[in-house]
C-alpha cells in the first residue's frame, strides 16, 4: 500500500480545502478527495473544474464538498483520515437530505481516500480506515476515479460499485498506468467531458432527469485510457 501512493508527485503548494459550510439539500452532491498536495477548492487540477462542468451540464442542483485530509502521501493517516471524513459527510447529508444522491470522486491519492471508503479490500486493512455503511451504498450514484494508483497494481472498486465507475488513466502516466511521462498525471482536464457524461448517464437511469447530456459517455464499467 505504501508504495503505491509513494509514487506519487507533488503538486506546487498546500491549500487544505475548508469544510463547506451548510446548504441546503441539492439533487447531486460531488464528494471530491483532490490529489497530493494540490492547491484550489475541490483541486485544481481535477475537482475544480469537474464541479464547473457538472454546475453546467446536469440539469438539476449540484453542490460540492472538499474531502478534509492530509493530501501527503507520506502522512500515515492520509487516507484514514480522508476515509472518516468523506464517510460522516455522506451519512450526516444522506440523513438531512433523504433524496440527495452522491457522486464520489477522487484523484491520484484522493482516489485511494475514495477506495478505503468503498471497502476495497487492499486499502481496508489500514488503521482507521472508514467504510461506507450497507445502507449507504445505493445512494452512492456514481464514483469517478482520476490517476488511480491501485488501478496501476490491478486493484478495482468492490463489484457492488464497478457499474458505476468509471476510472480514468491518462497516456504514459506512471501512477495509474506504469507510464514514463511524470506530466501526463497533471493533465486530467481532457477527461472531464467524459466524466461528466459518465456521471449524466447514470443519474438518468436512476431519475429519468437528466436528458441531452450523454455525448461524452463510455461504457460501463468506464475504463479509459488517452
Amino acid at each position: 500500500m505504501a508504495s503505491a501512493f509513494a509514487v506519487l508527485p507533488i503538486a506546487a503548494s498546500v491549500m487544505l480545502a475548508p469544510h463547506a459550510a451548510a446548504q441546503s439539500c441539492a439533487a447531486v452532491d460531488l464528494v471530491m478527495a483532490r490529489g497530493t498536495r494540490e492547491p484550489g477548492y475541490l483541486g485544481t487540477f481535477v475537482g475544480d473544474p469537474l464541479y464547473a462542468a457538472m454546475r453546467e451540464a446536469l440539469p438539476m442542483s449540484v453542490r460540492a464538498y472538499p474531502v478534509n485530509y492530509p493530501a501527503n502521501p507520506t502522512d500515515p493517516s492520509a487516507v484514514s483520515t480522508g476515509s472518516a471524513d468523506l464517510v460522516a459527510h455522506v451519512a450526516g447529508r444522506a440523513a438531512a437530505c433523504p433524496a440527495e444522491e452522491f457522486i464520489l470522486a477522487g484523484y491520484s491519492l484522493g482516489a485511494g481516500v475514495v477506495h478505503a471508503a468503498l471497502g476495497t479490500d487492499i486499502v481496508t486493512g489500514l488503521p482507521g480506515v472508514a467504510q461506507l455503511p450497507g445502507d449507504l451504498v445505493d445512494r452512492v450514484a456514481v464514483v469517478l476515479l482520476f490517476g488511480d494508483p491501485l488501478r496501476l497494481i490491478g486493484w478495482n472498486v468492490p463489484d457492488r460499485y464497478l457499474n458505476r465507475t468509471a476510472d480514468f488513466c491518462a497516456a504514459g502516466d506512471p501512477v495509474c498506468g506504469g507510464g514514463v511521462d511524470p506530466t501526463a498525471h497533471a493533465h486530467y482536464g481532457d477527461f472531464i467531458g467524459a466524466a461528466v457524461g459518465f456521471s449524466a448517464a447514470h443519474v438518468e437511469h436512476r431519475t429519468g432527469s437528466a436528458r441531452g447530456v450523454g455525448r461524452h459517455r463510455c461504457p460501463t464499467p468506464c475504463t479509459a485510457v488517452r
